[in-house]
């Protein structure tokens, strides 16, 4: 199944380089503000605190645009494709996810700055006790709402059901969402040498939908067969059709897929 989730992402990835890249760059256009404005006010007002409002200000502003991203990003995984106007048309639709992940952005922020540094001065096993636990509370966070976006598109807009599911998925496919994370380190890490453009911050979100996506006919499979072992989901038999649609390509088609 990890061996398929690459290539088709992968495949689907270079298909839309045009679109992937300009939603990389629009993110990148973003990200601008909460990274020079909130400084650059501070510095001319001379007012701090105007540091901290805008750039918390900055972290929602991206966080929805990688909402309405993921919300276009999944018709690719379906095998389509999306225009300027579906990507507004999603900004309507996922803007709610956009702010609830900023406002948990903004609060592991708060967590980074103030509350670790707070318990960790105190110097006593308590204080070592509440941070270590802290700790291991936001890597299970990191882990599980990875694919907040992924399953607010895909599953439906309640934010309390998405938290949720993230959660249960997460609890559920454990090898598979270290994997996811760490897939996205080395993508985010390779998007800097393509300074950003590629995969980028688009390609990731493509990822975890298609991850997503293929994860979900693990649990279709399961309804269907109540009495299966769910730790022998047979892959080969599932992703049939999704290898049909998707098929193989030589370097040559990857270059001049005219030419083929």
């Amino acid at each position: 199944m990890i061996g398929f989730l690459l290539r088709k992402t992968f495949y689907d990835g270079w298909d839309n380089l045009f679109r992937i890249v300009l939603l990389n760059l629009g993110f990148l256009l973003t990200a601008a503000f909460p990274v020079f404005v909130p400084g650059f006010v501070s510095r001319l007002f001379g007012f701090p605190v105007l540091d901290v409002i805008l750039t918390a200000a900055g972290i929602f502003l991206c966080s929805v645009y990688l909402a309405a991203a993921a919300h276009s990003l999944k018709s690719i995984s379906d095998y389509g494709t999306f225009g300027f106007a579906d990507f507004f048309r999603a900004f309507k639709v996922a803007w709610p996810a956009g702010i609830a992940m900023g406002i948990f952005l903004v609060f592991l922020v708060l967590i980074v700055r103030i509350v670790l540094p707070f318990y960790l001065s105190m110097e006593s096993l308590v204080g070592l006790v509440l941070a270590v636990l802290i700790i291991w509370i936001m890597v299970f966070a990191l882990f599980s709402f990875q694919f907040f976006f992924a399953v607010h598109a895909r599953l439906g807009t309640n934010l309390k059901k998405v938290f949720k599911k993230c959660m249960l998925i997460s609890l559920d496919n454990t090898g598979f969402i270290v994997f996811s994370l760490l897939h996205n380190i080395a993508a985010i890490f390779l998007s800097a040498i393509l300074a950003f453009m590629f995969p980028g911050p688009a390609g990731v979100l493509l990822f975890l939908d298609q991850g997503l996506r293929l994860r979900l006919l693990k649990y279709d499979w399961l309804e269907a067969n109540p009495e299966a072992d769910r730790k022998k989901i047979p892959w080969d038999v599932l992703l049939i059709e999704e290898r049909e649609k998707t098929g193989t390509r030589s370097f040559r088609n990857f270059i001049f897929p005219w030419k083929d």
